[in-house]
């Protein structure tokens, strides 16, 4: 890690401490080689102040203990039937991956406790079959999981759950943790699905709740299972109150962490809303500007500007946000004696590309203009002519028509930079 990568850590670090994650973990992660990493990972989250959750599956476990004991599953991921037999094997399988997740935490300094929160009721019929010992969660015993987190003890939820009369039910995790999140009132809730489910998905790094409907609809017959599980828990999550839900695979080392504390992130986010500003930017705002620009200055898109250079002319800058994490800039550099201005430094994060942000600042910098009284604004460009053509209605003129101040600064630069305009209507 550089020391970049700590200062984009500690951005995030107000803004999450001492909410709570429900950290999801499918049975085949639990499984995984990945999984001391992922440990490691909590406790890195711990140290944070932020108060974590875990909710695991027991799929891949049940299975491979029912195929010990020669035992005939109904269902092994509590979608279905569950009939005697199954919910045995689920029990001793949950109960000892769930033992084994303790010893791991206590193994990361972690202190961890097993609690039977959920209190669920049978499935019931559906479709015309009993389900059996196959159950719903009913509610969630909040004050014992609040008991725990304000302790620090880090409460471990298998996939079981039990009614007032002692029964035991098999409840799916995924749809756990939902139940957990909204209860609890979480922030996020984070699932790690095994890396067999990725395979050929091709999911998008950002989805809004009604995007992640359309997906399910279009892709449910070529969406691995364990997917769109977790996509379609995320969705109903989000309505539910929970602002983000991220699906990760995990087993690549360091994905939790990347995608939390990242502005790239690493899986799929599902958001319930998007809060966007443009904003001025501030002093303490530089160092993310020139953060958020240097693989583009380094590509030759754009040109390379100081930190004195940027300060010096502060109040030309602008910052796009979303979720209060700078995504795109631009500059409105203002020439009044030639009643023009330069539209400069555009640029959106790839993360956060075609989504029309640059499309929205080229309209936000056009309407600075024009209320400053400007008649034109020209940008200049060496990779990004078609765009500022096409999406920004830009046209190539002659270096000529540059105000003579800058006409001097761009035959010195050497970047040999094509010239374009866009003159206001009257």
């Amino acid at each position: 890690m550089n020391v970049s990568d700590l200062r984009e850590i500690l951005q995030y670090v107000p803004r999450f401490r001492e909410r709570v994650f429900v950290i999801a973990i499918d049975g085949e992660v639990a499984a995984s080689d990945n999984f001391p990493n992922i440990l490691l990972d909590l406790a890195v989250l711990r140290s944070l102040s932020i108060k974590v959750v875990l909710v695991h599956g027991a799929a891949h476990q049940i299975t491979e203990l029912a195929a010990a004991r020669g035992v005939k599953l109904s269902n092994a991921d509590g979608t279905g039937v569950t009939d005697t037999a199954t919910l045995q094997v689920s029990i001793d399988a949950a109960i000892r991956l769930t033992n084994e997740i303790m010893e791991g935490l206590s193994a990361v300094d972690l202190r961890a406790a097993y609690i039977n929160a959920m209190i669920a009721h049978p499935a019931g019929i559906l479709g015309g079959v009993d389900q059996q010992y196959t159950g719903r969660v009913e509610r969630v015993d909040v004050k014992a999981l609040k008991l725990l987190l304000d302790e620090g003890i880090c409460p471990i939820i298998p996939p079981l759950g039990f009614d007032g009369e002692g029964r035991t039910f098999r409840v799916n995790s995924d749809a756990a943790a939902v139940e957990v999140a909204e209860e609890l009132g979480a922030s996020k809730i984070i699932y790690l699905a095994p890396h067999s489910a990725f395979a050929g998905e091709g999911l998008p790094r950002q989805v809004s709740v009604a995007e992640t409907n359309d997906l399910l609809k279009r892709r449910k017959d070529d969406l691995a299972p364990s997917i769109w599980s977790k996509l379609d828990c995320a969705a109903r999550a989000c309505v539910q109150g929970v602002l983000r839900v991220h699906v990760l695979d995990g087993s690549v080392n360091e994905a939790l962490l990347t995608e939390i504390f990242s502005h790239e992130g690493f899986g799929t986010m599902v958001y319930s809303n998007e809060y966007q500003q443009i904003r001025r930017i501030f002093k303490k705002d530089v160092r993310a500007v020139m953060s958020l620009i240097r693989q583009s200055v380094k590509n030759e898109e754009l040109v390379r500007r100081t930190r004195t250079e940027i300060t010096e002319k502060i109040e030309d800058y602008w910052l796009l946000e979303v979720d209060r994490t700078p995504v795109a800039c631009v500059a409105l550099h203002v020439y009044p004696e030639d009643a023009s201005g330069e539209l400069a430094c555009l640029y959106v994060s790839k993360t956060h590309e075609n989504q029309g942000y640059g499309r929205k600042l080229m309209a936000f910098v056009e309407n600075i203009a024009r209320e400053k009284g400007l008649k034109r604004i020209f940008a200049l460009s060496t990779q990004a002519v078609h765009y500022l053509q096409q999406k920004g209605g830009f046209v190539e003129v002659a270096p000529e028509r540059l105000p003579a101040v800058r006409r001097i600064k761009y035959e010195t630069s050497g970047r040999n930079s094509r010239v374009l305009e866009k003159i206001f209507s009257a």
